[in-house]
């Protein structure tokens, strides 16, 4: 099973599920996760994150319709092959909101533009190192 972090925001006015959906979208499109990597258990997941198990399910029901996860009783919960299927839009749609906050951190921190730029660059060149030796 893949180790994966979730960070959940419960003041951020998101429902939880959706913040749980958008991460895994997230996970599967930068190649964090890969088609066949398995996804915690519903009540494992619940349990790490504090959260019920029905917001878990819901997430998880919601990725399953999309074609993003599959389940498979007695095995898990895993990422579904060719799982990577949201246009050019989608993709920029679902990562608007973090970008936002990103940007409204950076600002809050002093950060200047060049600096949240050269940040998020070596981010992107650290990534493309990691997936080369990977």
């Amino acid at each position: 099973m893949i180790d994966v972090w979730f960070h959940i925001d419960p003041s951020s006015g998101v429902p939880i599920y959706r913040q749980i959906v958008d991460q895994i979208k997230h996970a599967v499109a930068g190649g964090t996760l890969r088609p066949g990597d398995r996804l915690p258990a519903v009540r494992e997941l619940a349990i790490e994150l504090a959260v019920n198990p029905n917001t878990i399910a819901k997430a998880y029901q919601d990725l399953e319709r999309a074609g993003i996860i599959e389940t498979s009783r007695g095995r898990g919960t895993f990422v579904a092959e060719g799982s990577v299927q949201m246009t050019g839009r989608e993709r920029v749609e679902s990562l608007e909101p973090i970008v936002d906050r990103l940007v409204a951190e950076a600002r809050l921190l002093g950060m200047s533009d060049d600096e949240l730029l050269r940040l998020v660059e070596e981010k992107i060149a650290e990534r493309s190192r990691t997936r080369q030796d990977g």
